[in-house]
C-alpha cells in the first residue's frame, strides 16, 4: 500500500527571511509598541474613571483624554500587526496623535479655564514628561523606515531576476528560489561525479 503524499508547502514557507519584511514590532519597534500600549491603557483607564465619576467638572478635558486613549489603542494594535494596511492606519493614527498633541497643547495653554483638569495632551504632554509630543514623531519615523524597507525586497528581487536573466539563469516565469535549487542540484551532481 502506498503512503499518501504530503501536500506541497505554500510558497511563502520557502521565502527567505530577507525576502519577507519583519514586523514593525521587532527591534526598537518593541519599545515603541510597549510605550503605546502603556499610554493606551493609562489614558483609557484615566478617562473612563474621570467620565464615570466627575464628568461635569471638566467634560472637554475628559473627552479629549478618552479620544487620546482611542488613538493610542489604534496605534498599538496597528504597530503590533505590522501588515502594509495596518502600517497605513498607524500612519494616520500617529498623524492624528501629533496634530492632537499640538492642538490640545496650544489650546490648554491659551485657555486654562477650559482645562481645570489636564488631559494626556495638555501642555504638549508636560504631565507625562513630553512623551506624548515625542511619541508620534518616533512612530512616524519608524513607519517611514518600514515603508522603505517593505519596498526594498521587491527591488532586490527584481534586480536579482534581471541579473539572472542576463546570465541565462532566471527567466520571467521562474522565481529566484527555483533557480537557486536548480543550481544547487547541478552542483550536487558535479560533486557526486568527481
Amino acid at each position: 500500500m502506498s503512503k499518501p503524499t504530503a501536500a506541497p508547502e505554500p510558497a511563502a514557507a520557502h521565502e527567505s527571511p530577507a525576502a519577507q519584511p519583519e514586523s514593525t514590532r521587532t527591534g526598537p519597534g518593541r519599545l515603541l509598541v510597549a510605550v503605546y500600549a502603556l499610554f493606551a491603557l493609562s489614558a483609557t483607564a484615566r478617562a473612563a474613571v474621570q467620565i464615570g465619576t466627575k464628568f461635569g467638572h471638566a467634560p472637554v478635558a475628559y473627552l479629549l483624554s478618552a479620544f487620546a486613549g482611542v488613538v493610542y489603542i489604534i496605534a498599538t494594535v496597528t504597530l503590533t500587526n505590522g501588515s502594509p494596511r495596518a502600517r497605513r492606519i498607524a500612519v494616520v493614527s500617529c498623524s492624528v496623535e501629533l496634530a492632537g498633541v499640538l492642538a490640545v497643547g496650544t489650546w490648554s495653554m491659551a485657555d486654562r479655564a477650559m482645562f481645570p483638569d489636564a488631559t494626556v495632551w495638555s501642555g504638549y504632554g508636560s504631565g507625562y514628561g513630553f512623551v506624548p509630543l515625542v511619541l508620534p514623531v518616533f512612530g512616524l519615523l519608524w513607519l517611514r523606515y518600514w515603508s522603505k524597507r517593505a519596498k526594498s525586497p521587491r527591488t532586490i528581487g527584481t534586480s536579482a531576476e534581471d541579473a539572472g536573466q542576463t546570465a541565462g539563469g532566471v527567466g520571467h516565469g521562474e522565481d529566484i528560489e527555483t533557480a537557486q535549487r536548480t543550481r544547487d542540484t547541478a552542483a550536487d551532481g558535479k560533486t557526486q561525479r568527481t
